[in-house]
């Protein structure tokens, strides 16, 4: 027999707090930290009958697992929506915003307005709905593990994209984080037009070179 892997607290979590919000979205993002890309942001609507094996916080479940638990989640959630803000609009905006911007689109994108939406750390994005910050929710909270794994797995699906795009800079590999392997490509190359320029400066100084 298979083994079974059920983080059901996550999911118990979520049912306490739908006592008083029914209809419970779990908000979270990835690539904050990235020197390269577009920052991603998933909102995820689940339900009581819900139980999804595996499910846990995406920095702790493989690559392979995450990919499944993806289709995973489309097919049994409620409502959900993948979201992104471009690099020019972290250039722009700096990436807290940018942050803050993309979990506003994909709260705004489920079709349904939440009664309360749980999003993951310590700030709050403009929302049209009740919001509450949850640190380590997606380590707490089936929705928000849910919305971690639909944005981590998107944004790397983007980031594989882009490296046939840009091949020089390997993305493939580090999915645009400041790894030793990236910075040596950013000194040798100069930046894309998909780099962060603002995140630049200690790798490349005040040089705005592009390829």
């Amino acid at each position: 027999m298979a083994r079974i892997i059920l983080h059901k607290e996550l999911f118990d979590y979520d049912t306490e707090r739908r006592k008083t919000a029914p209809v419970l979205c779990g908000v979270d993002e990835a690539g904050r930290g990235p020197l390269a890309g577009d920052v991603y942001a998933a909102a995820v609507v689940l339900n009581n009958d819900i139980l999804i094996d595996y499910l846990n916080d995406s920095k702790k479940i493989s690559e392979t697992r995450r990919e499944k638990l993806y289709d995973e989640i489309i097919e049994k959630a409620d409502a959900y929506c993948v979201a992104v803000s471009s690099v020019a609009e972290i250039d722009e905006l700096n990436i807290l915003q940018a942050t803050m911007l993309a979990m506003k689109r994909a709260v705004e994108g489920l079709g349904v307005t939440p009664d309360l939406a749980l999003v993951d750390g310590n700030r709050l994005p403009k929302l049209n709905c009740p919001a509450e910050c949850v640190i380590k929710g997606d380590a707490l909270s089936a929705s928000v593990a849910a919305a971690s794994v639909l944005a981590k797995v998107s944004r790397d699906r983007y980031m594989r994209e882009i490296a046939e795009k840009y091949p020089l800079y390997c993305f493939e590999k580090h999915k645009g984080y400041g790894t030793k392997l990236h910075c040596d490509m950013l000194k040798k190359y100069g930046a894309s037009e998909v780099h962060r320029k603002s995140f630049l400066k200690k790798i490349l100084g005040d040089s705005d070179e592009q390829r």
